[in-house]
């Protein structure tokens, strides 16, 4: 447990708590068996008895939200703080003006809230553990053991598979800071190795606390950390680009309002569309030999299965865009002739770049979504909960279906 004096609980990989069991093992039966005991507490003091003769503020006020609010604004707050405190010697002015001249950068700079341009301390942003969580995912195809790890083993195997995931996304926030210093070394007033070495140290550093931050929005029950950090990264930057474009419709009165109407009414039909996508579901009715519902104090027999028609969400994205950011990156550090013609036609605008990206994101589309939903896994799920789809036998017959 982490020590009361903490308020932030800052222990990203679990060691403080560790030190206090002689073995992991240990310690995650611990933390399951407490957590088991919360969710019995919950349980047993929640009564619905009164809950409808109080209004909505008072219900509001009198619940853990507005404390939930407040602890998330505040991690929101110090996220975006470490984005503007630079690392030192570096002239972020002349770097900021080369990276908003378009390209790839420019894009990874956007999605990353600017951290890049600004080269802060938190300028890795969350992409290490990305990284790391991408890796882990492909892994769990090739090894059996990080799949029942992570899917048959519970809690204690959640828990394992999500502090390999941090240890690897340390790793990964090394590498990449050892190449983000290498690539503004032009921009550097003293470059030295041991600006290097404390400058990798503190990128690192930030990455580790960006994924801290993400755990404690986690806890907060308010929606996933890693995505929270990637939407407000996002957002972040939508006020320039509003300005971006109504600046380029500032010729006349009539151009910056049309370039506004258009902008927003593009807007809000796009967050509709990807909502809409993203919530959409194929219910797939399922019967159990027996189950108790709580809600209606008898034996239900019928339910439904939830099928994502995003399954994969936005990962096959995410693995498209660095593939073809390969041979960018390998620009950096060579000046062979054939890798920058392969990197222009690969890099937004080239001539690939578009035809590829609709072939990968189709191909990732399809290769994810199996991987998070394997046919055979889950007919064997469902044989051993007792359930079966109507009209189809359990096992061979329902991985078809």
């Amino acid at each position: 447990p982490a020590d009361a004096g903490d308020p932030w609980g800052f222990d990203p990989l679990g060691l403080g708590a560790r030190s206090q069991f002689p073995s992991w093992e240990e310690h995650d039966k611990f933390v399951q068996h407490l957590e088991s005991r919360q969710v019995s507490a919950r349980a047993s003091s929640s009564s619905p008895q009164g809950s409808n003769n109080n209004s909505f503020s008072e219900n509001f006020f009198n619940s853990n939200l507005p404390n939930k609010l407040l602890s998330l604004l505040v991690l929101i707050a110090i996220s975006r703080a470490g984005v503007y405190i630079p690392l030192p010697g570096v002239d972020t002015k002349a770097f900021g003006d080369s990276v908003t001249q378009g390209g790839l950068l420019s894009y990874i700079d956007t999605l990353s809230g600017g951290s890049i341009s600004k080269v802060g301390v938190f300028s890795l942003g969350i992409v290490p553990y990305i990284n790391a969580s991408i890796v882990f995912q492909l892994l769990t195809s090739v090894f059996p053991s990080l799949k029942t790890m992570a899917r048959e083993d519970g809690q204690y195997g959640r828990k394992k598979f999500e502090r390999y995931q941090k240890i690897a996304a340390l790793g990964f926030a090394v590498v990449q800071g050892i190449g983000q210093c290498l690539y503004i070394r032009p921009y550097v007033d003293d470059f030295s190795f041991t600006w290097l070495v404390t400058s990798v140290i503190t990128l690192t550093a930030g990455a580790a606390s960006l994924i801290a931050i993400s755990d404690e929005m986690g806890k907060l029950k308010l929606g996933n950390g890693t995505s929270l950090l990637i939407f407000i990264n996002i957002a972040s930057s939508v006020p320039q680009s509003i300005g971006a474009l109504l600046a380029q419709g500032s010729g006349s009165a009539e151009g910056a309002n049309g370039a506004a109407l258009v902008y927003f009414a593009s807007f809000l039909l796009t967050c509709a569309g990807i909502v809409y996508v993203q919530e959409a579901e194929r219910k797939i009715p399922i019967n159990y030999a027996q189950r108790y519902s709580s809600a209606s104090s008898s034996l239900s027999k019928s339910s439904y299965l939830p099928f994502k028609v995003n399954a994969a969400g936005v990962m096959p994205v995410i693995f498209s865009s660095s593939l073809l950011a390969v041979p960018s990156a390998l620009l950096r550090f060579t000046n062979v002739q054939g890798v920058a013609s392969v990197a222009q036609a690969l890099g937004p605008g080239g001539k690939l770049y578009l035809p590829l990206s609709v072939v990968l994101i189709a191909f990732f589309n399809y290769f994810y979504t199996f991987l998070q939903l394997e046919p055979d896994d889950l007919a064997n799920q469902l044989k051993r909960q007792g359930a079966s789809i109507p009209n189809i036998r359990p096992g061979k017959n329902t991985s078809e279906y």
